[in-house]
């Protein structure tokens, strides 16, 4: 069992629930595509990208061959603290 990162694990305050992110403030995401049908991942990342820039958001976004390799994708990134 690997050991948990400091980030994921740190506790919350009553200050700020969102892990540290003032509540109200955009975040930073990260988009994770397994581009299969090449079509309608075009359209949902499209939609996805507009929505987050409306918000004010910041993302990543990193490609995966499929989709099993979306969850250790995740989880590496979440290892990261960036995310």
């Amino acid at each position: 069992m690997r050991d948990a990162s400091p980030a994921r694990n740190a506790p919350m305050t009553d200050e700020h629930p969102t892990g540290g992110r003032p509540e109200g403030s955009p975040g930073h995401l990260l988009i994770v595509e397994a581009r299969f049908y090449r079509e309608i991942s075009d359209m949902l990342l499209e939609g996805a990208r507009r929505a987050l820039q409306q918000a004010g958001a910041t993302f990543d976004r990193i490609e995966v061959p499929g989709a099993l390799e979306v969850p250790a994708a995740i989880g590496m990134a979440l290892e990261t603290g960036l995310y």
